[in-house]
């Protein structure tokens, strides 16, 4: 693997958030116009000589309500985004559990934590726990007031001194490497897709059981024609989030977690005791109860159960994780 530096990799990082900023608005926006012209096209038409009903597009029309939406869709989207934004830390504290670990509650941690940070010169980020009797631990985090290291309990239980502060070299690591704003950015942005996703799908159950009732030959036509015009959308908005799924995760390549690791071997000077770490959590990696896979991009492995699955072969494919063993392997060759 490429030797890349820190700070190479933050400006990367830097690069890849503000390319995300950039991509979102325009994928949301051209979610916007596919919607507005698959209710033109589907929502008119007229009769050629055969009788047959022929449906054509109007572009000047589309595009007329297009921008009198933009507006209201770039106010929408900002005001969603900048809630999220600033209230990262309390969401994902919310899906995992987790809780503030202050320094009467466990010296321990708050000793090695604080031996890192001067051996780096960085600030101090915040330390919480997860009772939790699995293994894992995760960083996230935009600034330095929301910078946070968690940790769940089997890891401080069953971990020696030495895994602990490799592990935890490796959550400062990311932290450093702007790794967890560049991340904290993607869930948010497919957070609020998946909410448009969950709101086209209300639409669509809503209209076929309770559209019925007693209507005119009329109506029933226009009434399934309304159903399959949403059904379309509902398509459209799944393929659009599941490419803008493939592109995040493509954008988080798997080499922030290489470089993590380099980095918290390097912290930590001791790479064959974050070896031994990684070994132990990934054959009992915990948070099994965050369902959410955008916030499990955050753990420095992967759930065990939310490897399995229909969808299993394609998150191996677009995993934002490499393979432990491979991570252990190049790690023990330092």
């Amino acid at each position: 693997m490429k030797y890349v530096g820190m700070y190479t990799q933050m400006r990367n990082n830097n690069i890849k958030s503000m390319l995300l900023l950039l991509l979102f608005p325009v994928i949301i926006l051209g979610m916007v116009w596919v919607f507005l012209a698959l209710l033109n096209f589907f929502g008119g038409g007229y009769y050629d000589e055969s009788g047959n009903v022929v449906h054509q597009l109007d572009v000047e029309t589309v595009n007329y309500y297009f921008l009198t939406t933009v507006p209201w869709v770039v106010l929408g989207v900002g005001v969603w985004f900048a809630i999220a934004y600033f209230s990262n830390a309390s969401m994902i504290s919310h899906a995992t559990g987790a809780v503030p670990l202050s320094r009467r509650d466990n010296p321990r941690v708050y000793n090695i934590v604080e031996n890192l940070c001067m051996t780096c010169g960085m600030d101090m980020p915040k330390i919480n726990v997860v009772n939790d009797p699995q293994l894992n631990a995760f960083a996230s985090g935009i600034n330095k007031a929301s910078y946070t290291v968690t940790v769940t309990q089997g890891l401080l239980d069953l971990l020696t001194d030495d895994e602990l502060a490799g592990v935890i070299a490796h959550e400062l690591t990311h932290i450093r490497n702007r790794d967890t704003r560049l991340l904290i950015t993607s869930i948010i942005f497919v957070g609020i897709i998946s909410t448009v996703m969950s709101l086209v799908v209300r639409m669509m159950y809503q209209t076929m059981w309770y559209g019925g009732g007693r209507r005119s030959s009329n109506d029933n036509e226009k009434s399934g024609l309304s159903i399959v015009v949403i059904m379309l959308i509902g398509l459209v908005c799944c393929a659009i989030a599941y490419v803008f799924t493939l592109l995040t995760r493509f954008a988080i390549s798997r080499k922030r977690e290489y470089m993590a690791d380099a980095g918290g071997a390097e912290l930590c000077g001791n790479p064959m005791a974050l070896a031994s770490a990684l070994r132990k959590i990934s054959g009992n990696p915990g948070l099994d109860d965050v369902k959410r896979a955008d916030v499990a991009q955050l753990f420095i492995c992967q759930p065990d159960e939310m490897e399995q699955g229909l969808m299993s072969f394609m998150n191996s494919l677009f995993s934002t994780h490499p393979d432990t063993e491979k991570r252990i392997k190049i790690l023990e060759q330092f």
